[in-house]
């Protein structure tokens, strides 16, 4: 009987082993196919439009500094102005331009000096100058839409957070 299971033992190893290096040769033939250039599997060829980059970037963004402006929480206020800016600069290189205008030109000249003002604000923790420069920054959002035919976008500073999860008063 203990010649039966050992024999049993050794056949079920030999098999475990003759998989492993079945799996270990697919995955050379795989990396080898790879060195030798093959092509990747196609991507999607997804564009997002303005909108898309506006709704899902910049409009979270631009809440987020007021929520944190408003419970003066200036450590998360500067984090998030800071990726607001930065999304603004992913915009333009990702849309060049928008409805005949430079992206790039649009955030300089209509954007750029309001978020300064808000950055300055939040590095001073400057409360009233917060307010000021955020009122400041958001009617800049609604001059830049108008001036692209967008006039239906009306941003305005959050009166509550749709943000359940994320407390806006820790880190202040």
């Amino acid at each position: 009987m203990g010649g039966v299971l050992l024999a049993l033992s050794l056949s079920a190893a030999s098999v475990s082993l003759k998989l492993i290096a079945g799996v270990l040769a697919a995955a050379g033939l795989a990396s080898q196919a790879a060195a030798q250039g093959a092509a990747p599997a196609p991507q999607p060829d997804y564009h997002p439009s303005m909108g898309d980059l506006m709704t899902t970037a910049v409009q979270p963004r631009h809440t987020k500094i007021g929520l944190a402006g408003a419970e003066r929480n200036w450590a998360y206020a500067t984090y998030e102005i800071s990726e607001l800016r930065n999304a603004f600069n992913r915009i333009a290189r990702t849309i060049p331009m928008t409805n005949g205008s430079d992206t790039a030109a649009l955030v300089s000249t209509r954007i750029k000096e309001p978020i300064d003002r808000v950055e300055a604000a939040i590095k001073a923790k400057d409360a009233k100058g917060f307010d000021t420069a955020y009122v400041a920054l958001t009617k800049a959002c609604n001059t830049c839409h108008e001036t692209q035919n967008k006039q239906f976008v009306v941003i305005k500073a959050p009166s509550g957070s749709p943000y359940p999860d994320q407390d806006f008063h820790a880190g202040k």
